[in-house]
Parts: structure tokens; sequence; C-alpha cells
């Protein structure tokens, strides 16, 4: 669920889904919208103090939906710093969310020991030597119990491998 985005945007109901999707029993996770408005520190700070510190949860997430005019070094520069600011506090290494665009631009060749989740609603991905972990495949899904689209996705493994990544015992 969306958490933060740049330096100082708290999604409103991220506490309230959080807490009642932990008491319906989900798996919970949070996902940070990447800015170049802001230093990846600043906005590592302000993921922190919205997401709790806790062990049974995914691991963060980047979201890489930036425009594709900023210098690819210094985007690099300032993800690197905010994923490293994650991975040291929750103690799991963020996965970083692309589009085939951003990867092109920011992350193809760049943060390899890092798990993608990609964007492709129309075919499977396909990303020249590089796997993916997650994908999503729609963004017109529909689920009970939840008004209006949401995003829907595809792990790459069976439920035995995904217990096993994110360290499940059921």
């Amino acid at each position: 669920m969306k958490a933060t985005e740049g330096h100082d945007f708290v999604d409103h109901r991220f506490e309230t889904n959080w807490r009642e999707a932990q008491a319906e029993g989900f798996l919970t996770g949070a996902y940070h919208f990447f800015s170049m408005r802001s230093s990846g520190n600043e906005q590592a700070e302000n993921f922190i103090q919205t997401v709790p510190k806790q062990l049974d949860i995914l691991p963060p997430v980047i979201d890489i939906e930036i425009h594709l005019n900023h210098d690819p070094k210094q985007v690099r520069q300032e993800l690197r710093k905010l994923a490293l600011k994650m991975e040291e506090y929750y103690e799991k290494k963020p996965i970083l969310y692309v589009t085939y665009d951003t990867y092109e631009r920011y992350v193809k060749g760049h943060f390899t020991k890092y798990d993608l989740w990609i964007r492709d609603i129309y075919k499977p991905p396909t990303l020249e030597n590089r796997s993916w972990l997650l994908w999503q495949y729609s963004n017109r899904g529909r689920i009970d119990g939840i008004d209006g689209y949401v995003d829907i996705n595809a792990f790459y493994g069976n439920r035995e491998a995904f217990n096993r990544k994110f360290h499940r015992d059921h």
C-alpha cells in the first residue's frame, strides 16, 4: 500500500489501511513513490517515520515512475541513498518497482542486488539479462471489499517459493 512520496507526503489513509489489513491477517507491505524534488536521505526519513518496523512485513518498495528527463547519474545517487537507508532500518533489501522506461533509463546495469517489480499490462515481462520478482499485469482489477479498480500482480514462483522469499511460516 502507498505510504509516502518524496520528503513530505504521507498517504492520509496509510495508517488506517495498514492497521485494518493487518487485523484481517494480510501480509502487509508499503511503498514509497520516489521523487527528484528531495534527497534520497530525506525521502527515507519520511518513509521510516511513517511505516512501522515489524518483523513480519514485506520489504519496502521504491516506486520509480519519474520523468525520463533527469540526469541518470543523479537519480541513481539519490535512489541508492534511499534504498540503503531503508535496508539499514528495516533490515530488508527494498524492491524496485519500475516501468520499462524507468528501468532502461535509471536502473539497468545498476542495482543488481535488488529485486524488481515490473509493470507490463499487455504481456509477460521481458528484461534483457535480468529477472523479475513481481509483475503488475493489470491496473483494472477488481477485489471484493474494494470500490474501484486495483492493481493486480503476480509473484515469479509458487506459494512455497513466496513463503521462502518472504520468510512466511504458512
